[in-house]
């Protein structure tokens, strides 16, 4: 049986969650009779005490586990040989400032396994934190903007919310919307950010937290075809409008012919994005849709710039809450914390200011957005997590994959494999012969 270690989470100050509870915890104890180590904290939600009261102990470093669970990366100087690291480790993608991180685990002889990767048989992912990104990119975009139409003049209920970060849980950031929700309903919102309009792309966890928050609000649901026909007038200030688009809205095949999702996958290089023509009608852009390279982007500098210069577009605010820096969404340039969440995006000069006082176009782009509702998350985390464990910790690691005893669903995420790339992942050799 392994010994089990929670590490203490480094990558900011705002990193409050942890892959198991204290009461998950408890029971994975009890089942498979493994001892297990919480490292010291001085941020982590669920104090240390709890920990020790259902059997863990509190350790300095990292040093007494065999199976370190984490939720972000770890930096490299903290890595330790023969050790069989849990947590995202975002190198999926060959992304350039983890692949230091992926040598070293491979020199040091550990093994690496991704949650993002334990997916079913039908190939969606077990383990998330999606729902909590879309609840707490929701509210911050909501937030943000209300201080951002303040500082421009214009009063909308949206002044009196909070970041996400200072609510005690999503009902809580909900109740305090509903009550601005009856302001919008008897009020309505300034007429001129009227009708005030939400494109969300994507449909999946993200997604649904997204919705989750904004259904609270008197939204009005629309198809992509109806929003040029939306118009200024008495009604629509007294609601909102949500559009939700799907891959079809977001592409087109370049010879004309007709969408086909799986062929789209497959080869996306055969489709061009149709969203430009969309665009001019958006107040507040929220980017849920997973993205990779092969894909066309759907917000461009160009495409903003031409909507600016036509003077057509009411475009205020982007919550690029899948965060691809110089992704799906371009003026993405970087990415923020929730310290500093917001920067302005100037179409015309493809420059960025920080903060949210000035001209240009609000981003949000906090790449670890759940960790502002630390318990909510981590709470719908491990008990995702929890069932995996048994598994995790009686494997033996010394043999092959195949003859280790991990489930399909855990060996699926094995990047690396005491010091190897297995074979799913060996085209991850390219990017890690770079460093």
């Amino acid at each position: 049986m392994h010994k089990l270690l929670i590490r203490a989470e480094d990558k900011n100050i705002y990193e409050r969650r942890t892959p198991l509870t204290p009461d998950d915890l408890r029971e994975i104890i009890e089942k498979t009779g493994a001892q297990a180590y919480v490292q010291r904290s001085d941020k982590r939600f669920f104090p240390e005490n709890l920990y020790e009261k259902v059997g863990a102990h509190i350790c300095d470093d990292m040093t007494p586990g065999e199976i370190i669970l984490g939720i972000k990366e770890i930096p490299v100087e903290k890595l330790q040989p023969n050790k069989i690291y849990v947590f995202f480790s975002h190198t999926i993608k060959g992304q350039p400032a983890n692949m230091p991180m992926l040598k070293k685990i491979m020199s040091l002889k550990s093994t690496l396994i991704d949650y993002e990767k334990i997916i079913d048989v039908n190939g969606r992912r077990s383990v998330y934190f999606g729902p909590y990104a879309g609840d707490a990119g929701a509210i911050n975009i909501l937030w943000l903007m209300g201080k951002y139409w303040k500082h421009c003049g214009i009063n909308t209920p949206f002044s009196q919310l909070k970041q996400a970060i200072e609510y005690s849980s999503v009902q809580d950031a909900k109740n305090h919307l509903q009550l601005l929700s009856h302001d919008i309903k008897k009020q309505g919102i300034p007429s001129e950010l009227s009708p005030l309009v939400f494109g969300l792309l994507g449909y999946g966890n993200v997604s649904k937290g997204v919705q989750n928050i904004l259904d609270v609000l008197p939204i009005k649901r629309v198809a992509p075809a109806e929003l040029p026909s939306l118009t200024r007038s008495e009604q629509t200030r007294h609601e909102v409008y949500l559009c939700v688009f799907k891959e079809n809205d977001l592409v087109r095949k370049t010879d004309g012919g007709d969408f086909n999702l799986q062929e789209y996958y497959s080869n996306p290089e055969t489709y061009q994005s149709q969203f430009d023509q969309y665009l001019p009608h958006i107040s507040i852009l929220l980017n849920a849709i997973y993205w990779e390279n092969k894909y066309p982007r759907f917000v461009t500098w160009d495409s903003l710039k031409q909507c600016y210069t036509a003077g057509h577009t009411k475009l205020e605010g982007i919550a690029d809450i899948t965060c691809d820096v110089n992704g799906s969404i371009e003026c993405n340039v970087k990415t923020t914390n929730s310290g500093d969440p917001a920067y302005l995006c100037d179409p015309y000069t493809r420059s960025i200011t920080d903060g949210y006082k000035g001209k240009g176009i609000v981003m949000l782009a906090i790449d670890n957005l759940p960790c502002e509702l630390p318990n909510d998350s981590s709470t719908f985390f491990s008990n995702q997590l929890k069932p995996f464990m048994p598994d995790l910790l009686q494997a033996d690691f010394s043999k092959s994959l195949d003859q280790s005893a991990l489930s399909p669903e855990l060996q699926n995420a094995v990047i690396v494999h005491n010091g190897e790339l297995t074979p799913k992942y060996r085209y991850l050799e390219k990017y890690v012969g770079h460093i």
